[in-house]
């Protein structure tokens, strides 16, 4: 075989790695773009990070449009699934990289029910299922990978987890602010900056909501998420930027 199919081999096998390993996290194919979205980074600006599921790659393009000329945007290239996930994860995404925020979320998978019978994506099942992360366990997992994230000297903001809407076939309703307040917890004891998405999703009109029992957005939905994100890494840069003169 010569070398450039065996390097077309080789990038074919990584994709199929890289699917299976993510096949129970769904993204609506809508929103898939977000996952490979950039800009070519210029070097005088600062790196930030984006950390999340499927809602956070529905809102990654805008943020990143939105942060054009301030900060180099990049997210993980996976929907990041629940902390049980991430904890496995979380070292290859960060990388070696120096990044100058890192803004993240876990929770929609963590509070989802699911049962390997169920023909819903992600074989979600509320009435029958068995729950992805039980509350207990999340803090614990938080708390590893605040840890891990504290360990790369960025500021971090912690997005909360967007409203489960009545209807979702594998969430019940409800359920997002019991894991918000034990997530506040947590960042508050480790002096984390949070930006509260869950406040912005719960002032959303149906129609901002892709269907019925959807967590998920139309585009004008990820665009109003986009702009409070957005202006949260700013606010992050302002304050590391202080921070940073003050120890001149």
């Amino acid at each position: 075989m010569d070398l450039s199919k065996q390097v077309i081999v080789s990038w074919l096998a990584l994709i199929g790695i890289a699917v299976a390993g993510n096949s129970s996290f769904y993204t609506p194919e809508e929103d898939l773009g977000g996952l490979t979205y950039h800009r070519a980074a210029n070097d005088q600006l600062p790196n930030v990070l984006i950390i999340g599921d499927s809602i956070s790659i529905g809102y990654t393009t805008p943020v990143i449009e939105k942060l054009a000329g301030i900060a180099n945007v990049e997210r993980i290239p996976v929907n990041g699934g629940d902390t049980a996930s991430g904890l496995r994860r979380i070292n290859h995404w960060v990388g070696q990289k120096k990044w100058d925020v890192i803004h993240f979320n876990f929770g929609l998978h963590d509070l989802c029910y699911r049962h390997p019978d169920s023909p819903n994506h992600g074989h979600r099942d509320k009435i029958n299922g068995t729950i992805a992360v039980p509350l207990d366990q999340y803090e614990k997992n938080l708390e590893q990978l605040v840890a891990r994230l504290e360990a790369t000297g960025a500021a971090l903001v912690w997005a909360s987890t967007t409203v489960v809407p009545d209807g979702e076939l594998g969430r019940i309703a409800g359920d997002e602010i019991r894991y918000n307040q034990v997530a506040a917890r947590v960042m508050k004891k480790h002096h984390i900056a949070m930006d509260d998405l869950h406040a912005v999703t719960a002032s959303f009109g149906p129609e901002l909501f892709r269907a019925f029992g959807d967590v998920h957005y139309v585009k004008a939905g990820y665009e109003e998420l986009a702009g409070q994100v957005a202006e949260s890494i700013k606010k992050a840069l302002g304050e590391k930027v202080k921070q940073g003169s003050n120890h001149e």
